[in-house]
């Protein structure tokens, strides 16, 4: 990441050079309204307070990067959003997060529902041992969203067309998906997220195992999403964080130190350990 330098009276001001921020995060986003909310949500695992006093939106039609060092509770937060964090033990969840103001850790909510309206991408591609068509065409059947077969069929090909894998894998949809390349396996991943029409996307550092060709597709499909979902991506690379995202949340040892919009995350950041950060002094 490019840094400037610039005399501000008594300190050295670094800020990050806007021309690397993506024009789609220079920002409308106040435009949105909110599709989640979570205000003061804790979490412990046993005696170790992982999340603290984290207060946040999730706009509509927006992608919401989270950074952070290593082990500063990015992914746990995350796993909140659709209680994945339900499944380990010992893990604690209080404070309330809201989809479209339903209190998500509601004893009324269904958590199966609850999964398929806020999606899952995760750091490693996990296609089922399931043909190409079968990953996609699992969930909708799962959650009676279709009837027959050519119901089936216009599910599976749009979802492939929308994250651009139709070109590529039309002559074999039926063979399996751990047959594709490591980018390919994400973008099924993705298709078979948004096949049950989710209204948010978890991301937890899409890009983190792929090749720089198969990172820039996966970004331009993130651009390219969000005009239909909400999307919350942790990622460890700031640079991607300012080209994906229209705002940024900056965690440190389980504390929200700042949110804002991209732009003015990181080319003029409100705290120091933000500027800290983004600067390279620590992380």
């Amino acid at each position: 990441m490019q840094i400037l330098k610039e005399e501000n009276k008594d300190k050295v001001v670094f800020k990050t050079d806007p021309s690397i921020i993506a024009p789609a995060a220079k920002n409308e986003s106040n435009h949105f309204r909110n599709r989640m909310t979570a205000e003061n949500v804790n979490v412990h695992y046993g005696d170790t307070h992982a999340i603290k006093d984290v207060s946040l939106t999730i706009r509509e039609n927006e992608v919401l990067a989270i950074i952070g060092p290593s082990g500063c509770g990015k992914s746990t937060f995350l796993r909140c959003l659709n209680r994945i964090n339900d499944i380990i033990w010992g893990c604690r969840v209080t404070g309330t997060i809201k989809l479209d103001n339903q209190d998500i850790y509601s004893d009324k909510l269904d958590v199966v529902e609850l999964r398929a309206r806020v999606g899952m991408v995760f750091q490693k591609p996990n296609p089922f041992p399931k043909s190409i068509y079968d990953n996609i065409a699992y969930g909708p059947r799962l959650h009676h969203l279709v009837n027959n077969r050519a119901e089936t069929d216009e599910i599976v090909y749009s979802c492939l067309e929308k994250v651009g894998l139709l070109s590529e894998v039309e002559d074999r949809v039926h063979r399996s998906g751990t047959e594709l390349s490591g980018g390919q396996q994400q973008r099924l991943c993705i298709a078979r997220a948004i096949a049950v029409k989710p209204q948010v996307i978890l991301m937890d550092e899409p890009c983190s195992a792929l090749d720089p060709i198969a990172t820039a597709r996966i970004e331009d499909l993130i651009d390219d999403l969000r005009t239909q979902f909400s999307i919350v991506i942790v990622t460890h690379s700031m640079q991607q964080a300012a080209r994906v995202s229209q705002r940024t949340v900056y965690l440190n040892l389980g504390k929200l130190i700042e949110m804002g919009d991209t732009v003015q995350i990181f080319t003029n950041p409100q705290h120091e350990l933000t500027e800290d950060y983004i600067t390279g002094r620590f992380g």
